[in-house]
């Protein structure tokens, strides 16, 4: 029997007064436990979905369920198994970090629980941090700090919106592990980036967003797979003005002012045919000095996804 969703979407819609359409008919279950990343362009909807699903934006129409509670009939249950990670900080700058990650706790109506709070801190390298106010802390701190706000309640979901927007490769690096080890203690992660390779290093599965329109959900090894194309580079010995007829079945174009012969296949790696098509270049007189294969990248793929729907 399949588990039930962590969090279930289904014909959601948001259109504001202005007339203009955030999100349109949006279906999506993610799973327990995994990493979901929502990609897309900015002003595709990935804010407005995750705003509508934590309940600061109200959905004209569909539901939201989180772990079996519909988001508006029962909006404190569900709304206190999310964590947020905004972009953007709004905190009383005056407060220490110790106060403010407590205080955001028990707005959940959690008890107080010094030693959990600790255990937060400190996974995030902010617990020598604890008792300074807010606003004496770096750029990143403060990006740290709204991550240990987000876990103050012990959600079940995290949302990370943007997580890595204008921050530093190390901290980057920094929160990448964190995010894994929260998923290993069971929280599900869904986070919304522009950031492809943030996508491809982290995520179990891939969405793309593109003017409100959920346009594809994929396992991410599955998609490489499917769409990543590979190339074969041959850096001719010789150049030619025109390919022989003798090589006008294989799928090769001449590229660099004819030094260059490019050949594409998709990336199930068709070795068979490579060597077939060595063997005829060798038959029709061409000699190659070197060759390269490059293959696509979750961004090669992203870009020509984006492109195709326009």
């Amino acid at each position: 029997m399949p588990m039930t969703p962590m969090l279930s979407i289904s014909n959601l819609s948001k259109t504001y007064a202005s007339g203009f359409s955030a999100l349109r008919n949006i279906n999506l279950d993610i799973r327990r436990g995994e990493i979901f990343a929502l990609l897309g362009p900015n002003g595709a909807g990935k804010t407005t979905l995750i705003s509508v699903v934590c309940g600061i934006v109200t959905a004209s129409t569909g539901t939201v369920t989180i772990d079996g509670h519909d988001n508006v009939a029962d909006y404190r249950a569900a709304r206190a198994l999310v964590g947020l990670v905004p972009q953007e900080l709004t905190t009383d700058s005056f407060e220490t970090v110790w106060a403010t990650v407590n205080l955001s706790r028990g707005l959940f109506g959690k008890p107080a629980n010094p030693a959990y709070i600790e255990q937060v801190l400190k996974s995030l390298s902010l617990w020598d941090k604890k008792d300074n106010r807010i606003m004496t802390l770096s750029g990143g701190m403060k990006r740290r700090l709204l991550i240990a706000k987000a876990l103050s309640h012990e959600p079940k979901i995290l949302f990370l919106d943007e997580p890595t927007a204008g921050v530093d490769v190390e901290l980057r690096r920094d929160m990448w592990q964190l995010v894994h080890r929260l998923r290993d203690t069971g929280v599900t992660i869904i986070l919304t980036t522009h950031y492809i390779d943030e996508a491809e290093e982290m995520a179990d599965r891939i969405g793309v967003i593109r003017k409100g329109e959920i346009i594809l959900v994929e396992d991410k090894v599955e998609l490489m797979h499917k769409l990543g194309r590979k190339q074969l580079t041959l850096h001719l010995q010789q150049p030619l003005t025109e390919l022989p007829a003798a090589l006008a079945a294989y799928p090769l174009v001449l590229a660099s002012g004819g030094e260059e012969l490019v050949y594409t296949y998709d990336s199930q790696g068709d070795k068979v045919a490579i060597a077939d098509l060595l063997g005829a270049l060798a038959r029709a007189g061409i000699a190659f000095t070197d060759l390269q294969t490059s293959q696509s990248s979750l961004e090669d793929i992203f870009v020509s996804l984006v492109r195709e729907t326009a």
